[in-house]
């Protein structure tokens, strides 16, 4: 076997972890560990055998020219990785990332402790409400749900959540991203399916939107091993154009990485591993973002379904394994199968935020979606940050200080008196979470104000917040000249 994970500065050896652990004590919270130190150093360890042994498979010149010059093994596109060509990436890639926003929005601050709720990208269909039936989406549905998202509260950063219909395939990433800086200010992350020539594009679509470093790039390797010429040339122009890269293969255990979920989670690490060597070779201290899911087939109906329980345990795996090499992290949370907004929905939307929110990962991506990835909504999302704010809630987690604790007020209050009259209660009482969405009241209550149903209540908050005046606007012009960049695209 290869050296352990703390020879790659890993695990409690890793100064950066000890860094995040420090930002996990001064944001107390309730977490999830599936992996321990132990465990994330077997996996770490076995790693390095599948890069030294099998190696991955990188489709780019460029890359493949970087990695023999840096001492890997390059046998046409297989490239074999020396343990120390690992170590070298790990060492220089940042533990903390900003995402900046614009205007009055806020930074994401990755590799600090704390998690960040946002959508999802390229939805194939779209649900416009209750009364509507299910579509191909359009770039109109990409904006509206960018301006829907800037009204939401607990949803920090946006995706396209739509795959439009209604523009040109080779430029619809650069339409997608016009509308999003036209509808929102807060960071974006973008998922193109071309290589790194949009990204020099979109860097200048977002300085003119008001800052250049607004966004992060999402990128897929090609389970089992393999790093495709799109993939990694956006590996390498994020790390030129200082852009955050997403790395976020997805295996599915039983077809594109073995039926166990540590053998599904063990080959998306080594494939990111591999990208992580080529983006930092490409630019030493690249901001690089460590993301793998974990698929599972559906075996009777080849669906790779997100809400297996199964699918969350690998996920929370892989955030471990990646904490441990002290790098920021991608998660999922807000999914479902259902292919309605009905009680699956909820439920499923409901137990993934949870999940998703005790992983602890920086990034969580994907609320809101529906049918496995297939369909967006924008009821989904209403009631999606909902629920990222009822877990949001549990972060405050219970603190032990003096004003916490009121020693003074129990023993001016004394046994048998009330609470209720006292300032103290006054002063606190809006410390606990409430909803307007879920019905708290008593029967005889709800009956009189209409017997609503969530379902309902969701639907009349999304018209509500659908027909508020837009509180952002780009300047006179700009969205317009945005657009014309990004078609301008098709003619070149």
């Amino acid at each position: 076997m290869t050296a352990p994970i703390t020879d790659l500065k890993a695990g409690a050896m890793n100064p950066r972890t000890q860094d995040r652990e420090i930002d996990d004590r001064v944001v107390t919270r309730p977490v999830m560990r599936v992996w321990q130190a132990s465990e994330t150093a077997d996996v770490a360890e076995a790693t390095l055998d599948v890069l030294r042994i099998c190696g991955v498979e990188v489709r780019h010149p460029k890359a493949l020219a970087l990695l023999a010059a840096a001492g890997a093994q390059v046998e046409g596109t297989r490239v074999r990785f020396p343990a120390e060509l690992v170590k070298s990436a790990l060492d220089t890639a940042p533990a903390h990332v900003t995402v900046r926003a614009r205007g009055s929005s806020l930074p994401l601050e990755l590799g600090r402790g704390l998690s960040y709720f946002g959508t999802g990208p390229d939805c194939l269909y779209v649900t416009p409400s209750a009364e509507e039936s299910r579509r191909r989406a359009v770039v109109a549905d990409v904006l509206a749900m960018a301006e829907l998202c800037q009204r939401l509260p607990h949803i920090d950063f946006v995706m396209s959540m739509g795959l439009p219909e209604d523009t040109p395939t080779e430029t619809a990433d650069l339409v997608q991203f016009a509308a999003m800086l036209t509808g929102t200010e807060k960071p974006l992350v973008i998922s193109s399916p071309r290589g790194g020539a949009p990204l020099r594009e979109m860097r200048q679509m977002a300085e003119m939107s008001g800052d250049a470093g607004s966004f992060a790039c999402l990128v897929m390797s090609s389970p089992p091993l393999q790093i495709d010429g799109e993939t990694a040339e956006k590996l390498m122009v994020c790390a030129e154009l200082d852009i955050p890269v997403i790395l976020a293969p997805a295996p599915a255990a039983g077809t594109t990485a073995p039926a166990t979920i540590p053998a599904t989670v063990l080959v998306g690490n080594a494939e990111v591993m591999a990208g992580l060597v080529v983006n930092q070779l490409a630019r030493r201290g690249a901001p690089f973002v460590y993301g793998v899911g974990a698929g599972v087939m559906d075996m009777r109906t080849t669906v790779d379904a997100y809400c297996r329980p199964e699918h969350f345990l690998g996920n929370h795996a892989a955030c471990d394994l990646g904490r441990a090499y002290g790098l920021p992290t991608w998660s999922y949370a807000g999914v479902s199968d259902s292919k309605i907004f009905d009680g699956q929905w909820a439920l499923e939307a409901a137990i993934t935020t949870l999940l998703g929110g005790l992983s602890r990962a920086d990034l969580l991506h994907d609320v809101g979606y529906m049918e496995s990835g297939m369909q967006s909504s924008f009821e989904t999302i209403v009631l999606g940050n909902e629920l990222v704010g009822y877990v949001k809630r549990l972060y405050a987690g219970v603190p032990t200080d003096d004003e916490a604790l009121a020693l003074e007020e129990i023993r001016a209050v004394g046994p048998g008196g009330n609470h209720l009259a006292r300032r103290y209660t006054r002063d606190h009482r809006r410390d606990f979470w409430v909803s307007d969405l879920f019905d708290h009241s008593v029967h005889d209550r709800w009956e009189a104000g209409g017997s609503s149903t969530l379902r309902m209540r969701v639907g009349q908050r999304t018209r509500e917040l659908l027909e508020t005046p837009r509180e952002f606007e780009l300047p006179v012009g700009v969205p317009a000249l945005l657009m014309s960049l990004a078609l301008l695209d098709t003619a070149r």
